[in-house]
């Protein structure tokens, strides 16, 4: 038990000193935010969800999950980078503290930066997209955090793995788009059943669920190799 006491606050000594990094400058959530803000203007412009509400359902889930993934594919890289001044992430290496730590508080401090940008985009797209839920919309608040946790996970995990190549910013998009197409099918399918109500989500749900878990883990017990290769 203070085993997982001291674990836990190794954790939230890594969230909160990303909370404060990012409430000094808001970068990450600023060009997050304005990413797929501007995403659900182009396409609200593109499709004119008015003039056909049956597609801008169909259409809806999908375009927003793509913009958040490429509104955190922009931003995940930033989180690693700045571990890397002043010789941060070489002091990491040296610490007795688990790497699994730094890796847990990094990512549930990008899952938190992207649910924020959700809770403005959600109604963005319900005004931009004239959305009306056909089927059960309490489930969103089971799917939007699975969905949001799969791709802050596979990208804080992956951005870590690509510090050290040299065209980094163009490596994370490369290996995260390819492993996240599971969720990415899973979360839209998900949403779309939900919005359109043409049917049963929870095959989808179950799937984001054991995607999580599953990835959760490994990344977990791989992060150690990864902090410390040279």
């Amino acid at each position: 038990m203070n085993d997982l006491r001291h674990y836990g606050s190794l954790v939230w000594l890594h969230l909160h000193k990303e909370l404060r990094l990012e409430w000094r400058s808001r970068d990450t959530l600023m060009g997050m935010l304005f990413f797929t803000l501007l995403i659900a203007v182009v396409f609200s412009l593109a499709f004119d969800p008015t003039s056909n509400p049956t597609l801008a359902r169909q259409i809806s889930g999908g375009v927003g999950w793509l913009g958040l993934l490429f509104a955190a594919t922009t931003s995940l890289n930033g989180s690693w980078t700045r571990e890397q001044r002043n010789q941060v992430l070489d002091a990491h290496r040296l610490s007795p503290a688990p790497p699994s730590a730094l890796f847990l508080g990094k990512a549930l401090a990008n899952f938190l930066f992207v649910t924020a940008v959700e809770l403005v985009l959600v109604p963005v797209f319900i005004l931009f997209y004239n959305l009306h839920t056909l089927g059960n919309w309490r489930l969103l608040g089971a799917v939007l955090p699975l969905g949001t946790w799969a791709l802050v996970l596979n990208g804080t995990f992956f951005a870590a793995l690509s510090l050290r190549g040299r065209n980094r910013d163009l490596l994370l998009p490369m290996v995260l788009f390819p492993m996240s197409i599971p969720a990415l099918l899973a979360m839209v399918n998900a949403t779309t059943s939900i919005i359109t109500g043409e049917f049963d989500p929870m095959l989808w749900v179950r799937l984001l669920v054991g995607y999580d878990v599953a990835f959760t883990t490994v990344a977990l017990l791989l992060f150690a190799p990864v902090l410390h290769a040279e």
